[in-house]
């Protein structure tokens, strides 16, 4: 599935993975997220034994009506308040994906799938 735009110079096709892509970079730059929680497991697992980073790990984007819609599956530290993170999450994707890709989402679905204590 892709998300088309219609320009006066033509048509621009955006795919699924590129999109969470954008939504999986723009999770994990937030602070207190320690990682994306896979639900996608054996394309995650072959990533992993190829040594690739696969940032679209743990976002399922569904196309809507007017827009699209994100849920991200991620693990936080622990010590972090989760719903600042989630709040902050939501924000930074829904922002990057209006700046990078003239995208807007209806909705961004936060999952916290974990808590992570850090060992120092």
């Amino acid at each position: 599935m892709t998300v088309k735009i219609n320009t006066n110079s033509g048509i621009i096709e955006i795919s699924n993975e590129t999109i969470a892509t954008i939504v999986g970079g723009a999770a994990t730059e937030i602070f207190g997220v320690v990682g994306m929680a896979s639900k996608k497991q054996i394309r995650d697992n072959l990533n992993a034994i190829l040594r690739r980073e696969d940032y679209s790990k743990g976002v399922i984007v569904r196309e809507e009506a007017n827009g699209i819609a994100v849920d991200v599956y991620v693990v936080v530290s622990y010590g972090t308040k989760i719903s600042e993170v989630s709040k902050n999450i939501q924000e930074r994707v829904k922002y990057n994906l209006e700046n990078q890709l003239s995208i807007s989402a209806n909705s961004v679905n936060v999952f916290v799938q974990g808590v992570r204590v850090l060992s120092e």
